[in-house]
């Protein structure tokens, strides 16, 4: 890898911030049928989250260097099964976790921070390794109820 963990992580924050955590994303044209793909360039390198479905929205995050993949993260999750059928709950719980994804940081480049309250919300993540190899589990809460949970698993490329 031509990259430092640090500079690797100081792009992930960027990236995370500027797509699925901003208010202003676009979207691009996915490479899959069907996908939701939001992407994040600079200089060498590149970000792509690739992401299918609404209420349950399973999805893989790359970074490339040079056009190289050298670290991805996977996801699966989402809203509980007995609020599946609220759109526009949903949308509320997807904007708090926006907040949450705007917390992120270069010690822990995966998702939100351990924790987060805001009114009647509350985010927790915990996780397990670093930037090189990392398992995690988040989880949102409405009034003491939770309401969305989602794993995630990644870590860096190592090519032969």
């Amino acid at each position: 890898m031509e990259i430092t963990l640090k500079k690797l992580a100081e792009f992930l924050v960027k990236a995370k911030i500027n797509t699925y955590a901003s208010t202003d994303r676009m979207k691009i044209e996915p490479e899959r049928p069907d996908f939701d793909e939001l992407e994040y360039k600079e200089e060498n390198l590149s970000y792509r989250d690739s992401y299918c479905g609404f209420f349950q929205a399973p999805g893989m995050e790359v970074v490339r260097l040079k056009n190289r993949p050298i670290w991805t993260m996977a996801y699966s999750g989402g809203m509980l099964k007995e609020f599946q059928k609220d759109s526009d709950f949903a949308k509320q719980v997807f904007n708090f976790l926006k907040q949450a994804l705007k917390k992120i940081t270069i010690e822990m480049p995966f998702r939100g921070p351990k924790n987060l309250k805001t009114g009647s919300w509350y985010y927790t993540n915990e996780v397990f390794g670093d930037i090189k190899r990392f398992r995690g589990h988040e989880k949102i809460f409405f009034k003491g109820k939770e309401v969305f949970s989602q794993d995630y698993i990644g870590g860096i490329v190592i090519d032969k």
